[in-house]
Parts: structure tokens; sequence; C-alpha cells
């Protein structure tokens, strides 16, 4: 426009190259985030900046432009399209990338991920939790938490995460207990069905084990001493409608013989009451019994797998003594049902990095487990199998409580 307040032309509303350039540079300002967890701030400072370059006071010729006719008119609609243009860039602004609710994936895990272990410290799956832990936090960029819940079995940790929101941030890790308590328990605090497999972290037999002194050297001479003495023999495990309580009830259907079984809260429990002779005998993991073995207060007479192991070769299987008798135990995580199918993916890639580590491997190997790397479909799948055969198992020796 000229200075004189002569003609207007088209170019006059146009934003001087000054404005131009800021509105350019506030654009260039705007988040585009390689990580998903920066959310998009706008400064309200800002703001004005984007608004005409004439704030506060009329255009200039706006008067004018009014009453100019058809130059008016196109000058109106020149200024409604640019309107426009500043509406769909303050749009377009509000919509870039920013976490919303309904993402999913995008950010997880934004904190660290709790894993639930339902047993005490010191006993196998204390042990397997911790020894993948770190490789596991690692793969997920996020701290793994171990919280030990014990109580009733295993079922009020177990509980504890089936009552969890389904988000990925509380697991629980389980044996099989998960399949024995509801057959034998009625007044469990939890529905098992509420939890989901989604990986299997080992595989392993159970030991049994028997405290220095008892009266016997090997496998035959403690189920010839159970026999002369119905009831009186005593064996712990880590909890009723445990894994170890069901090997233990299944040696006595086999072997015609009456035992009385004392439950504990986890394997290192019972370990400490067998080195201090307080129990005859124990089903609990290899690992757990080791001290005891270590300080001459134990000795391991069975293994309840298919064959001996390369690390204790003079042990036999019980199946040798008792034929057909087999039932190994594995350790599976678990997440609440209802957690979306990518969280549980990622969860899982995760443990199958610690498992599928050859040190994590090495560590679990010397526990007396074997490190399995699975997923989702084959942790279910595994959860499915096991589900019908100690179901029958189970059946089979008349050890359903629950009808």
């Amino acid at each position: 426009m000229g200075e004189g307040g002569g003609e207007i032309h088209a170019a006059d509303l146009e934003p001087s190259a000054e404005h131009r350039a800021e509105f350019l540079r506030l654009l260039a300002l705007r988040p585009v985030p390689q990580d998903p967890r920066r959310t998009l701030h706008l400064d309200p400072e800002q703001l004005p900046r984007l608004q005409p370059a004439w704030p506060g006071r009329a255009r200039p010729g706006a008067a004018a432009a009014r009453g100019a006719g058809a130059d008016g008119r196109h000058l109106v609609g020149l200024r409604r399209r640019r309107a426009e243009v500043r509406r769909r860039a303050l749009l377009g602004a509000a919509l870039l990338p920013v976490p919303a609710l309904g993402q999913g994936i995008g950010d997880f895990p934004n904190r660290p991920v709790r894993l639930i272990c339902p047993y005490s410290a010191g006993g196998i799956a204390d042990t397997v939790a911790r020894i993948v832990q770190s490789k596991t936090g690692e793969a997920l960029g996020q701290q793994l938490v171990i919280e030990n819940r014990t109580g009733a079995s295993g079922a009020l940790g177990a509980a504890a995460a089936a009552q969890a929101p389904a988000d990925g941030y509380t697991l629980v890790m389980e044996g099989a207990t998960t399949i024995t308590s509801p057959l034998v328990n009625k007044s469990l605090p939890l529905d098992y069905d509420m939890l989901l497999p989604i990986t299997q972290l080992t595989s392993a037999p159970y030991v049994l084990g028997m405290r220095a002194g008892f009266p016997a050297t090997d496998l035959r001479g403690f189920l010839a001493e159970a026999q002369r003495r119905p009831g009186e023999v005593t064996f712990g495990t880590p909890g009723v409608a445990h894994i170890g309580h069901l090997m233990g009830e299944l040696m006595q259907a086999m072997a015609g013989v009456k035992m009385e079984h004392i439950p504990y809260r986890g394997g290192a429990d019972v370990a400490r009451d067998v080195a201090a002779g307080r129990l005859d005998a124990c089903f609990i993991s290899e690992s757990s019994f080791r001290p005891v073995v270590e300080s001459g207060r134990g000795k391991v007479i069975g293994l309840t797998g298919a064959g001996r192991r390369a690390n204790m070769p003079e042990v036999p299987a019980i199946g040798e003594v008792l034929p057909g008798y087999e039932l190994t135990t594995w350790i599976l995580v678990f997440c609440p049902v209802g957690t979306p199918e990518p969280i549980q993916a990622r969860l899982s890639t995760a443990f199958q990095a610690a498992t599928g580590d050859a040190a994590t491997r090495a560590k679990l190997d010397a526990t007396g487990s074997d490190a399995v790397v699975a997923g989702p479909a084959e942790a279910q799948a595994v959860f499915r199998r096991d589900k019908a055969v100690i179901g029958r198992l189970m059946r089979e020796a008349g050890l359903l409580v629950a009808r």
C-alpha cells in the first residue's frame, strides 16, 4: 500500500517477510519426536505470533476493501482462504504424534515391570527370576522388579497378578500349581483362568531329597522304611497342590506307601528343615536342595524326570524303581487375561532374550533347570498339554479333592 492511502492491492494484505519468517520458524520448531514418549508442548507465549500480522487493530485498508466492489469481494475471499490455511495449520499441529490412551504398544514399557514370585526368596522360582532379571530388563529398556508374595501355595501372589490391570506392568511366574491347585482346593482366592501364559522360562525335574541320619541309604531303602512305618515318614514340599506335592502323592500311590505331607511357603524353607533334621525327605528343586547336600546334612536319592542327569549321574530316576513314574516341572510367566497381544509379544520377546543368552542358560543349567525359549503360543500349548496330563494323573491317583 502507498503511504498516502491510495489503491489497495492483494499483495498489501500479505504478511511481511519478517512475520513470514517467524511463522516458518515456529513451524520448524514443532516436535517430530524420535522417541514416542516425548510430548508435544506449545508455549502459550508463542501462540499470538501465529495470529494475523496486525494484532490489536484493524488491517490497513479494511474499510476501503469493504466498499471496493469486485476487488473488495476478491480480497474478502483471499482473507477467508488465508484464515482457512491458518486454521488447518493449527489443526495439523494439534494432530502431531503425541502419546494417547489408545496408541497401544508405542511407548510400552515406560516404567518398571513387576514380576511377582509367589514363593519365598532362595527357592527355585525366586532363583530363576533373579537369573533372568537383568537380561530381561535390558531387552525391555526398563527395570524388571521382582516381588516375593508368598502364601496359599502360591495362590496369593497369583491372585495379585490376576487382579492387576491388564496393561503388561504386572506379571507372575508360576509352575504347575496353576493346574493342580484348582483340582484340590475349593476355596482359592482366584480363578487361574484369569491368567494367560506368555513365555516358558525353564523345564526341570525335581529331586527327592533325604535327611542325613535317616535309616536308609538309597531310594529302595527309603520306600521300604516308609512301608514299615505307615504315616510316620514325613516329606515337605513348597505347598499344598504344588507340583512337588503331586510328585510325592504319585510316588506314594505307585509304591503303596503312606507318608505325612508337610507344606511350606517355598523350597528354601523346606530345605532348611531337612538340613535341621525336622523333615525326613522332600520334593523340591535341585538348586533349593544343593546347600543341604554341600553341607553334608542330606542327599539326593531320586529324580522325578525320565532319566538321569549329566551333573549327577549316580542318582537314579524314580522311574527306575517305580516303572512309569515321570513328572517334571516348568516355570511359565503369566499376564492377566485381556492384556493386548502386542504387549504380550513384547514381554515374551524380552524374556526370550534372557533365556536365549548363553551366560543366562549356563546359570539356569547350574540350578538343574533347562532354559526354554518360547513365545506365547508355545507356552500356552505346553500349559494345555500338561493340564490334561496332570489332571489324568491326579484322577488315576485319587488325588482330586474339589468336585
